[in-house]
């Protein structure tokens, strides 16, 4: 998958960027991380490129300057930050409406996290 820095992530997230969901993608509401809904088919996702570096040090750190968390809606998107790091960009094969994604591996379970990719957000 291609890798994307932070210029082309800009650039993705201001093009032909959806105002609504659409019939498509209208299961998943996630402007901040969520869990990917099981009935979602994620065929219904094309795959953009990766935010993951290739032999890149891991960082598992967050970025969270102004208070926020993980699951916080205006948390910022750092892509040299943990979950950024571990995500692909992704959008709705109908209306294009753009997303990270990424895989969460807890001890005892898989978890597929999505959040809307939001320009303003991109630190």
């Amino acid at each position: 998958m291609k890798e994307i820095n932070r210029d082309q992530l800009l650039e993705i997230a201001a093009s032909e960027r959806a105002a609504k969901s659409c019939t498509e993608c209208s299961s998943l509401s996630c402007v901040g991380w969520e869990s990917v809904p099981s009935s979602f088919e994620l065929n219904k996702l094309q795959p953009l490129g990766t935010l993951r570096i290739e032999g890149a040090e891991e960082c598992w750190d967050e970025y969270h300057p102004n208070g926020t968390n993980i699951w916080s809606e205006d948390a910022p998107i750092s892509i040299k930050h943990h979950p950024y790091n571990r995500s692909d960009i992704c959008e709705c094969i109908g209306c294009k409406k753009k997303f990270l994604r990424y895989t969460e591996y807890g001890g005892y379970y898989v978890d597929e996290r999505i959040r809307e990719l939001d320009p303003k957000l991109i630190a």
